[in-house]
């Protein structure tokens, strides 16, 4: 049975470009015979900025839009964060909805696609492994970066390079590893 990958699209501003890449990871994930892909957007959770009453360690979740998020992040066995870079760090919706849990993220593994200007939003990939290692998510090395992303969109959306490509199958391939690795450390008996 494949895993359940979700590739998370981390930004929900007006005019972003996170969904042209997301859709052309996913498609190269879709093809991944370890995963079951499914391309999720934070914008259609329409999360505020952290608004539940109890530490979501509690898992008592008062609002529809948090017990939403929570199945969605439940359901995942991996993730990939299509994310951007703002002045050097994370998306805030990235962060926001990271700390909207806990539990729900612990001991699955997480890629980065990272895009931007000329860094590929390598700053905003390292702020984000360090919190996810407080929610005891397993950010993995391998990584895509895309450089100067908007010099490679097109009236197709996104045109990867064949570096892209490369990138993504072998963060996938190690992804996989440690997905199947922590879903039996996740099960009752691990």
């Amino acid at each position: 049975m494949p895993l359940k990958l979700h590739v998370i699209i981390c930004s929900t501003r007006p005019g972003r470009v996170g969904p042209h890449v997301a859709r052309w990871f996913h498609g190269v994930a879709r093809q991944h015979q370890a995963f079951d892909a499914e391309l999720v957007d934070l914008a259609d959770f329409n999360l505020p900025v952290f608004d539940e009453p109890h530490h979501p360690s509690l898992r008592r979740y008062q609002h529809d839009h948090t017990k939403a998020w929570s199945a969605s992040v439940e359901a995942a066995d991996a993730f990939v964060f299509v994310t951007p870079e703002y002045n050097f760090n994370p998306s805030p919706a990235f962060v926001n909805a990271v700390n909207y849990l806990f539990s729900e993220w612990a001991h699955k593994p997480a890629g980065l696609v990272s895009y931007g200007g000329v860094s590929g939003g390598l700053r905003a990939a390292q702020a984000e492994k360090l919190l996810l290692t407080a929610v005891s998510v397993m950010p993995i090395p391998e990584g895509v970066s895309i450089h100067r992303v908007a010099q490679q969109l097109g009236e197709q959306g996104f045109a990867p390079a064949e570096h892209h490509d490369k990138a993504a199958r072998a963060m996938l391939d190690e992804l996989a590893r440690w997905a199947g690795a922590l879903k039996v450390m996740r099960s009752p008996a691990g």
